[in-house]
């Protein structure tokens, strides 16, 4: 990459600044505007290592995670690309190496992103894209042996979706978000998202509801991409406290996720299925320690010390989950309906969402399973919701609930009272307030 390095460890925080104002939309789907930088910086995507394309609506992350712990496990280079970040945008970019990535660096990051906004010259484009493209740039000068690569939006006209011949390509649960931009119902959401298939590209389709499924199964013929699908080509189940996955290759009996809740089998079965695709001669040893080890911030993470913690009620348990839609909502509130199964304490619900998200129907999902909801803020979110409508949502949907200034507050309120059992604190309703609560409670990242 041509240009002078840069020392100045925040400069790059200046840059990302001016990038918010490229384009007067935070969103605005399209391919036209990153294609054209992208063929101004040299075509980077056309250099990439192997690349495993992931979209959907719930779980992209965690499949992610599991299949980087899979391929790290066998000895595999990996560069991961996700978003949105939690705390810091170097999150978001994950350069491989032998034994272990790590985050790209403030140097190297201020250098691409200076370049790309060198080369793009004042155009109009959207921040996403830019920091795509500087991505993308990063990704095709460093050698690795996979790409992970997160859709951000949709699908169809992603950013991400500039690749034209992935290893594989990866569809997780789909359900009804950010309908502004990708329609109101599941089959037009699944739409766009079945805009990553590619002609002669297997893509691992995990569990979906059937008029989603219907949507790809048509889109996958059309363009002749070869579907394996959950339910039907693959198979998770836990027993006697294993995990087995079953696909046409056999029977894999393997260690529980470290990462909790149901959903996670699904999400480590589309990860398996996927690289199997992809990387067909995977050791078992390494698919066993990748699912055993896998971690990934704000998915029911529990809190067991930090800024956050001290405050709490003593003996409480704190988790920290980023779900913030209905379907998100519902693998949670199953995830805390397990845990109460084994260890029965009262669940605490301290929420805070964005106003563009169906708060209502995230909320339902815990109707009697929540003793209580503490509404707060999602801090420096001009779309947030304030935490007075957040508890009339709750107490509406017939969970008591009161309206607290942040997290602290909501906190030192528990502490207050007197418990015959210590309770359980799910922190939830958005990914920005999980950024927020990691970022306050000093909770080192991945």
């Amino acid at each position: 990459m041509s240009g002078a390095a840069i020392d100045t460890s925040d400069e790059w925080d200046a840059i990302l600044a001016r990038l918010l104002d490229l384009h007067p939309k935070k969103i605005d789907l399209s391919l036209g505007r990153v294609v054209r930088l992208l063929d101004a910086l040299g075509a980077p995507q056309d250099r990439l290592p192997p690349v495993i394309h992931v979209a959907g609506t719930n779980g992209k992350g965690s499949s992610i995670a599991f299949m980087r712990a899979i391929l790290e496990a066998a000895g595999k280079s990996v560069h991961v690309y996700t978003s949105p970040h939690l705390v810091r945008f170097h999150e978001r970019i994950r350069l491989g190496r032998k034994g272990g990535g790590r985050l790209v660096g403030d140097a190297e990051l201020a250098a691409v992103l200076k370049l790309c906004e060198t080369v793009n010259a004042g155009a109009p484009i959207t921040f996403f894209e830019i920091t795509t493209a500087a991505a993308l740039k990063l990704f095709s000068e460093h050698p690795a042996d996979v790409l992970l690569l997160e859709v951000g939006l949709g699908g169809r006209l992603d950013a991400t979706n500039v690749v034209e011949r992935p290893v594989a390509t990866l569809i997780t649960p789909v359900s009804i978000d950010h309908p502004e931009f990708l329609g109101s119902t599941v089959p037009e959401i699944a739409a766009e998202k079945a805009g990553i298939l590619k002609p002669g590209v297997t893509s691992i389709i995990g569990a979906q509801p059937p008029e989603a499924f219907a949507v790809m199964e048509r889109r996958a013929g059309e363009i002749g991409a070869p579907l394996r699908v959950a339910g039907r080509d693959f198979f998770v189940r836990e027993e006697h406290g294993r995990l087995l996955f079953e696909d046409e290759r056999g029977l894999l009996d393997l260690p529980l996720p470290r990462l909790v809740g149901r959903h996670q089998h699904q999400n480590a079965a589309a990860a398996i299925a996927t690289l199997r695709a992809a990387e067909p001669c995977i050791p078992i040893t390494a698919i066993e320690l990748g699912v055993a080890t896998a971690k990934w911030p704000a998915r029911l993470q529990r809190l067991q010390k930090g800024r956050v913690v001290a405050p709490a009620p003593e003996g409480a348990e704190i988790w920290l989950d980023g779900a913030h839609n209905e379907d998100g909502a519902r693998a949670l509130a199953q995830a805390m309906a397990d845990c109460e199964e084994k260890a029965p304490r009262p669940l605490v619900l301290i929420c805070g969402t964005l106003a563009s998200k169906d708060t209502a129907a995230f909320l339902r999902a815990f109707k009697g399973l929540a003793q209580e909801v503490l509404a707060v803020p999602v801090t420096g979110e001009h779309i947030a919701r304030p935490p007075v409508e957040v508890a009339a949502l709750a107490n509406a949907a017939g969970i008591p609930a009161v309206a607290c200034e942040n997290i602290e507050q909501a906190l030192r309120f528990l502490a207050a009272r007197e418990w015959a059992l210590p309770p359980r604190i799910l922190i939830a309703g958005s990914l920005y307030l999980a950024g927020e609560v990691l970022r306050f409670n000093g909770t080192p990242l991945l």
